[in-house]
C-alpha cells in the first residue's frame, strides 16, 4: 500500500485519532486560520468593500469574530467585572460594524489576540466544565467548543465567497 501524504497545514486531519479535545481544538483553529487568510493580502478598502445586500464585509467578518470569541470563552470562562453578554439582534448586527479608521491589520491582530485568549482559557478546563449563559442556561465546555466550530466555519464560507467576489481567489484554505 503507497503511504499516504497528509498536508501538514490541515491540523484535523493531524488530529484524525486524537482524543476528543485535541479534534475540538484542531477543527476551531483550522477554522480561524482560514478567516484570517481569506482576508490576509487585501487593501483596507477591499476588505471593508460591502458585495452583497447585507453589511457582511472580510473585514466585519473578522470583527464580529473577535467579538464572539469574547463573548463564548472570556465572558463565559473568566468575566471580569462588567462584562454583559450580548444578547439582542442589534448587538448582532452591530458585532459587525467597522469604527473609523480601523485597518485590516488592527482587525487581524485583535482576532488573533482574541483566539490566543479563547485558547488559553478553555485549556484551563475539562470538557465536561458548565457555566451559566443568559440565552440557554447551562452550557458545558464542549458545547461551547462545537458552537464556535460552527459559527467559524459558516463565516470562514462567507469569508471564502467574499474572497472570490474581490480578487477572484479561490480554495478552502
Amino acid at each position: 500500500m503507497a503511504e499516504i501524504q497528509i498536508d501538514p497545514t490541515l491540523a484535523p486531519v493531524l488530529a484524525r485519532t486524537g482524543d476528543e479535545r485535541a479534534v475540538l481544538d484542531a477543527f476551531l483553529d483550522f477554522h480561524r486560520a482560514i478567516v484570517l487568510r481569506k482576508a490576509r493580502g487585501l487593501s483596507d478598502a477591499e476588505a471593508a468593500r460591502r458585495l452583497v445586500p447585507s453589511a457582511t464585509t472580510l473585514a466585519g467578518i473578522l470583527q464580529h469574530l473577535t467579538l464572539v470569541e469574547r463573548n463564548w470563552f472570556p465572558f463565559l470562562l473568566d468575566p471580569a467585572p462588567g462584562d454583559v453578554f450580548p444578547t439582542s439582534e442589534e448587538d448582532a448586527a452591530a458585532s459587525f460594524a467597522l469604527a473609523e479608521g480601523e485597518t485590516l491589520d488592527q482587525l487581524a491582530d485583535a482576532y488573533e489576540r482574541a483566539c490566543a485568549r479563547s485558547r488559553e482559557l478553555a485549556a484551563r478546563f475539562p470538557l465536561d466544565h458548565v457555566v451559566a449563559q443568559p440565552q440557554l442556561g447551562e452550557v458545558s465546555l464542549r458545547w461551547i467548543m462545537v458552537h464556535m466550530i460552527e459559527e467559524t466555519a459558516r463565516h470562514a464560507g462567507h469569508a471564502d465567497i467574499l474572497r472570490e467576489l474581490t480578487d477572484g481567489s479561490t480554495g478552502a484554505v
